[in-house]
């Protein structure tokens, strides 16, 4: 190498002493492209191939950055910014909600309602008020008054009942907790064990009557929607919150296992994951489809922000309909639309129809598209744009797929890998644990080779801060120190990634998901994607169980077979084509129907524990594969004692 530099500094004085300045500047610039192609020939063609991505990404993150400076300067809250935006258009329409129709104006309106009756309560800065209610304009609207005198709102999710929603209350601290009508009961039934001093609201949904309230007599909990109908809205006036870099939201991970933890959501991040996806594709003149739950980031943050920061309008729904997706994009005339899990599978199951493409969708933006049927997807519905995005709520790193490439989750920059501070490193997939090296660093993944995605802790910059939860020992494990250097810290994902050369990055599986089995390493998402798609799009999640005397853990399958139309000969034979034999599953569990989180993820653990014995499998069928006849076959008591045995040969 010091050669070849020496070589061509002798050539370029020579030049310059015989041919003078200008030839030795054209020769040096030779020499350099020479010494590129002959020794970085490789770099060189990632660098042609990636730089116009690589640009249009800086562009769009230097814009986030100006977005996110411009509020750091004023020191805004998210009640501030959403002021400015009605300023600019008061009676444009905010959200539609069924056959409702919210302007910018009203949204506010109803907000400052809510600050004058949160004042009058004593409910100030600092305050802990949850909301646990189902999607509809109210909803944002109220969290937005909430933030306005300070208060920090938790979005509970409606799902959770019992000790979960106790939980959930106790864990983010709550001074008072607004609930709509239809979760009364809940709330009785975990009545006797809140705390005395939380103060408890009903929430009625009705079209506000402010010349004639409704009154309720007797009724032990306030009825927040007649406190809003007899309270004047408050006068604006700027938040009274702690800034920009103050907490906003508590959003709850739904997870697959174990309680819900509270994420931390700032103005500062809520500004950041929106504005993020605004300037990949979306602008204010869009009508934004959003069939998301509300108390998750993906509906809650994003999506509302499209109209909160930017001035989008957003189409609420109560729930997800498969059927209804795109007859309701057709409907409000929607021309961008949010996705998320397993939600694109489910739409691209139904029978197809003239719906599909009678539409002005042009981009479809979210998280969880699967690669096997990215292209099917958005060639039946005539999708122009998809903005694939991957971000932990809890975490402080939001990555993007900003031209389209199927099947990836976003990508890290080959020639400027530095600009925005994410990494990929090297990891024990079954524990999660970084592999060191010999000064006890972390080790960047080669490509092509999995390792788990990080995000770089810088404390003093918004975009970089990590918040984690509440719950400050839950947030301590999902920090990994001296990453790269002694003393610096990451936010480690949990999630298996590989990065191919050209940087682009595709999400493999969780830590702790994969599982190994015949010597080999078996990959419970790819293997999910497959049987789902040689199963007509059933409901498929897989998962490794023990089998005694037997090293690694066998793949077993819970399959969704709601009308009894699996046919397990078709499926053995499509599999054989589809997957290699470690990978095929072991054992079928076959279903009614899979449990899902809210975000459209299917849980598993409880599937684990039961694993194949059908003392703890009680309604669903259970399937071995016989390998020497090459197909399932019933899982029985007496099956399951040869199998444990040895017997039964896996």
């Amino acid at each position: 190498m010091m050669l070849a530099f020496a070589a061509v500094a002798a050539a370029c004085v020579a030049v310059w002493i015989y041919l003078g300045f200008l030839c030795t500047v054209a020769v040096s610039v030779l020499l350099v492209i020479f010494y590129g192609v002959v020794f970085h020939s490789r770099w060189c063609y990632v660098a042609l191939k990636t730089v116009v991505r690589d640009t249009r990404a800086l562009i769009s993150y230097i814009q986030i950055l100006w977005v996110a400076w411009k509020f750091t300067r004023k020191d805004w809250t998210l009640p501030d910014i959403f002021h400015d935006v009605v300023q600019q258009h008061p009676d444009k329409k905010c959200f539609l909600f069924q056959d409702e129709v919210w302007t910018f104006k009203e949204v506010e309106d109803y907000s400052l309602r809510m600050t004058a009756v949160l004042r009058a309560q004593g409910i100030g800065k600092g305050r802990i008020v949850a909301l646990l209610m189902n999607n509809c304009p109210q909803l944002p609207a109220l969290w937005l008054g909430n933030a306005r005198v300070g208060a920090v709102t938790p979005l509970i999710n409606t799902n959770q009942r019992g000790n979960a929603l106790l939980h959930s209350i106790n864990v983010a601290k709550c001074d008072a907790l607004i609930f709509s009508e239809e979760y009364l009961s809940a709330i009785q039934d975990i009545s006797s064990q809140l705390d005395p001093s939380l103060k408890l609201f009903k929430f009625t949904h009705r079209p506000l009557n402010t010349s004639n309230p409704k009154t309720s007599i007797g009724d032990a909990i306030p009825d927040l929607t007649q406190l809003l109908e007899t309270t004047a809205p408050a006068p604006w006036t700027l938040a009274d919150a702690e800034g920009f870099n103050g907490k906003l939201l508590y959003i709850y991970t739904s997870g697959t296992t174990g309680l819900p933890k509270a994420a931390v959501i700032s103005n500062a991040r809520f500004v950041f994951m929106t504005t993020g996806i605004h300037f990949m594709g979306l602008n204010s003149n869009d009508t934004v489809y959003c069939p998301l739950p509300l108390y998750h980031t993906a509906g809650g943050v994003i999506s509302v922000g499209q109209a909160f920061i930017h001035g989008c309008t957003v189409v609420l729904k109560t729930k997800f309909s498969a059927s209804q997706y795109f007859p309701d994009c057709a409907k409000y005339n929607a021309t961008a639309a949010h996705y998320i899990g397993e939600m694109c599978r489910y739409v691209l199951a139904t029978p197809p129809s003239p719906a599909d493409t009678q539409h002005k969708v042009r981009i479809i933006y979210g998280n969880g598209l699967r690669p096997q049927i990215w292209n099917d997807f958005i060639k039946r519905f005539n999708i122009k744009r998809v903005t694939e995005f991957y971000g932990a709520t809890e975490g402080n790193a939001n990555i993007l797929n900003t031209d389209g490439t199927p099947g990836a989750i976003g990508f890290v920059s080959r020639i400027i890998p530095s600009v925005y501070p994410i990494a990929i490193i090297r990891v024990d997939q079954e524990t999660g644990e970084p592999i060191r090296d010999s000064r006890g660093l972390c080790q960047l993944a080669q490509p092509h080779e999995p390792g788990v995605f990080i995000g770089k802790i810088s404390p003093n910059n918004p975009s970089r801060q990590y918040l984690g939860y509440v719950d400050k020992a839950a947030s301590e494990k999902k920090v990994v120190r001296d990453v790269f250097t002694k003393g610096d810290s990451a936010f480690i994902s949990g999630d298996i990634l590989v990065a191919d050369e050209l940087g682009y990055l595709y999400f493999r599986d969780r830590t702790g998901d994969t599982f190994r089995w015949r010597g080999e390493n078996v990959s419970t998402t790819e293997v999910e994607a497959a049987i789902s798609r040689v199963a007509g799009h059933r409901d498929a999640v897989v998962y490794g169980v023990l089998v005694p005397n037997t090293e690694g853990r066998a793949g077993m399958c819970g399959l969704a077979d709601a009308d009894g139309s699996l046919s397990l000969a078709q499926l053995r034979a499509a599999l054989a084509r589809e997957l290699p034999a470690y990978a095929t599953p072991v054992f079928l569990r076959v279903m009614r129907s899979v449990d899902m989180t809210g975000t459209f993820k299917m849980k598993k653990t409880d599937l684990q524990k039961e694993g194949f014995d059908p003392a703890l499998v009680k309604n669903d069928k259970l399937y071995y594969l016989d390998t020497k006849l090459g197909q399932y076959l019933p899982l029985g008591p007496e099956e399951y004692q040869k199998i444990n045995s040895g017997q039964i040969r896996l």
